[in-house]
């Protein structure tokens, strides 16, 4: 069974990433890692439960991975449209506990990746390109080898997601693409003109949308 880890900001830097989330949520999101092994870094805010969100950019000092780098950031000119157009809450990424068995079924998740790579504590699926599975329609994947993310690690500001949406012209179609996956709580899906995701959150200072 998948289930929802956390949610990506795909900034073109972590700043504008940064401040977008605090025009939308009121948040300052404190820094949280720079992946010396992926060539990024980001900020975290916890949204309750086991969630958080993440605000993920290519670190400008970050050495190359020898490989794709996660979340597209290896195409800068699509991370700009993408920001450009407003999507900026880009995709997410789902907890399993078997991602060798989930990606054997579905390929299109992308290769098992163990990170670190020299002392490897998780697994990640990446496509070889380094682009989001399905253009960010479906999840990416994290296995946490019995060690899940340390939550007390990551600020709790008191944000808490109350739903995660998908948005597109041909929702029937993402419905039926969903049904085929062992997804526990998938994003709600609905008709919009374009592809995009939106959260809403309760913070300290109301509701809002991240989008």
């Amino acid at each position: 069974m998948l289930t929802l880890d956390h949610l990506t900001v795909i900034a073109p830097t972590l700043n504008e990433g940064v401040e977008h989330v605090r025009n939308r949520l009121g948040l300052d999101v404190p820094f949280g890692n720079r992946h010396t092994y992926m060539g990024t870094h980001n900020h975290r805010l916890r949204l309750g439960g086991n969630v958080y969100l993440e605000i993920v950019a290519r670190d400008p000092e970050g050495v190359d991975p020898g490989r794709a780098r996660w979340f597209g950031v290896d195409q800068p000119d699509q991370v700009h449209r993408d920001w450009n157009q407003m999507r900026r809450l880009r995709g997410w990424v789902a907890a399993t506990a078997s991602i060798e068995t989930d990606v054997a079924r579905h390929p299109e998740f992308g290769d098992v990746v163990p990170l670190p790579f020299d002392r490897p504590e998780f697994a990640f699926s990446i496509p070889q390109d380094g682009t989001l599975p399905k253009d960010g329609l479906l999840p990416s994947l994290i296995d946490h080898r019995d060690g899940p993310t340390d939550l007390s690690e990551i600020p709790d500001f008191g944000a808490r997601l109350v739903s995660f949406h998908l948005m597109h012209p041909k929702p029937d179609a993402i419905e039926a693409l969903y049904q085929d996956l062992p997804i526990d709580h998938p994003p709600q899906i609905s008709h919009g003109p374009a592809f995009r995701y939106e959260a809403v959150i309760d913070t300290p200072h109301g509701t809002r949308k991240l989008w």
